[in-house]
């Protein structure tokens, strides 16, 4: 690995690191190294990155800032690219926003606020970045991306680089095509309402502060660990709650007393550990009710 790295830092503007802990990139604090670690500058860098693995025939991983994301103990094994501070170009063209994957959300909807542009409140406290937020279709209160998103630019793993628009990228509730290929977010094409900046603002606030006591917010956590079923018995959360698994632990992983779709990290909890709770949840919620809980948070790694 160390031979690799010396050549991607003789390819590429951004950074390269050797066994990096995923913990310092993921928001539930937990993971294993990445073998190796890479911080592209450029689209350019992107290109060399994938060109060098494909030659080294290493696998990879595209990371955005690790807000739904589980890394496993064992860390991930080839190459993690993390999509953040080179790709965060932003333009603004009357109701119309382009802005780079490596975008933050919340940034993004204080941007469009500022702007007067209506559209973007529900994603004001999502800690993620729009690439992986255009991936996942991330939302929360009652919306989504695919609400906003007009086209998206991507990166085959081949290098090349395509356009495509929304209606071919298969949104549905957490899930894009963008799941299933090979593909790279590099940027998306945004497009909002007019609208009264004051009243946007306070929408945003309204929303943080709700966020604010309904989720555990000063534990390390991954977001909504189960997706809502599709069912008439009620969200992922009520349900877990219902099987008594609020406050369930094992290690320092434990289901949030706040909400209990939501597992927080107490300090040092391992994925291992994460991951043996959600099993217990879903053999619990299964018993209880007959429905299956399908992780919403991502696994990887191992």
């Amino acid at each position: 690995m160390e031979e690799l790295a010396a050549v991607l830092r003789e390819r590429i503007q951004g950074e390269v690191r050797l066994a990096e802990p995923m913990k310092k990139h993921t928001s539930f604090r937990i993971g294993g190294p990445a073998d190796i670690f890479v911080l592209p500058q450029t689209v350019n860098d992107i290109q060399a990155v994938l060109e060098l693995a494909r030659r080294w025939e290493l696998p990879f991983f595209i990371l955005g800032r690790g807000s739904n994301l589980l890394v496993r103990d064992q860390g991930i094994r080839g190459l993690v690219l993390k999509i953040a501070s080179g790709l965060n170009h932003l333009q603004i063209v009357g109701n119309r926003i382009e802005a780079g994957a490596g975008v933050s959300l919340p940034y993004l909807a204080r941007t469009a606020c500022q702007e007067g542009l209506r559209g973007l409140e529900f994603i004001a406290g999502i800690p993620g970045t729009l690439g992986g937020a255009v991936v996942m279709n991330a939302g929360a209160a009652g919306h989504s991306l695919d609400e906003v998103i007009t086209k998206v630019k991507v990166m085959e793993f081949s290098g090349e680089i395509r356009e495509l628009t929304a209606a071919e990228l298969d949104f549905g509730y957490r899930r894009s095509r963008l799941q299933k290929e090979n593909w790279i977010v590099l940027e998306a094409e945004l497009e909002l309402e007019k609208g009264n900046s004051e009243e946007i603002r306070q929408t945003m606030t309204n929303l943080l502060e709700k966020r604010k006591k309904s989720q555990p917010l000063s534990f390390p956590n991954a977001g909504s660990i189960f997706k809502n079923p599709d069912s008439d018995l009620g969200p992922a959360g009520k349900l877990i709650d219902l099987v008594g698994a609020k406050g369930k632990r094992i290690g320092d992983a434990q289901v949030s007393e706040l909400h209990a779709n939501f597992i927080v990290n107490l300090g040092n909890a391992q994925a291992c550990q994460v991951l043996e709770l959600m099993g217990e949840i879903q053999e619990m919620v299964r018993e209880r009710f007959g429905v299956f809980l399908e992780p919403e948070v991502k696994i990887v790694g191992g």
